[in-house]
């Protein structure tokens, strides 16, 4: 997919570069991803499925999708979900789904081997969520969230946690059981 096939362009180099654009000349990334949401060079094929900047997902659809992603170990993906679901929140949500967002995207930070970004951001998510308590909108597990993220957080600091395929992204569950 190019950026011209959705509906953008590619900015001529300078001062900002070889950035995509879309139409209104907002930076817009239309690059393919690696598994860990790295650009790669365009016309490649990329390894996951991008969510378009534009995607509204309901919180159920977000919860299940981001999960479903983050099963399969594409935290980045699952990162886009949860932000998609965040920009649409009712503003007493707003910070749930932003701290769920955080945590994966901290993930992502860990699996590209940004282990100190990784832990700081796997502990600001799980600040965030945890003020929400058993009784957070849409059944999530923010105890649960909350304590894999600050976990992983721990190992990350220790030197324990490797990146790559050493990060387990599954085992951080959206939804109590």
């Amino acid at each position: 997919m190019t950026a011209e096939s959705v509906g953008g362009r590619r900015s001529p180099g300078g001062p900002t570069g070889d950035r995509d654009r879309n139409v209104t000349g907002q930076a817009q990334n239309q690059r393919p991803r690696d598994r860990y949401g790295r650009p790669m060079p365009h016309g490649s094929k990329g390894e996951v499925e991008r969510v378009p900047d534009d995607a509204v997902f309901s919180a159920e659809e977000g919860l299940h999708e981001a999960q479903r992603l983050l099963d399969a170990g594409y935290a980045f993906t699952a990162h886009e979900v949860l932000e998609a679901v965040w920009k649409s929140a009712p503003d007493p949500e707003r910070e749930l789904w932003r701290g769920l967002a955080q945590t994966a995207v901290g993930l992502t930070h860990a699996q590209r081997g940004n282990m100190i970004g990784a832990a700081r951001l796997l502990r600001r998510g799980a600040e965030r969520v945890e003020p929400f308590g058993p009784d957070a909108p849409h059944g999530v597990d923010v105890a649960g969230v909350a304590a894999f993220a600050r976990a992983l957080a721990d190992e990350l600091e220790a030197g324990r946690a490797r990146p790559g395929e050493g990060i387990d992204p599954s085992g951080m569950r959206l939804l109590g059981r």
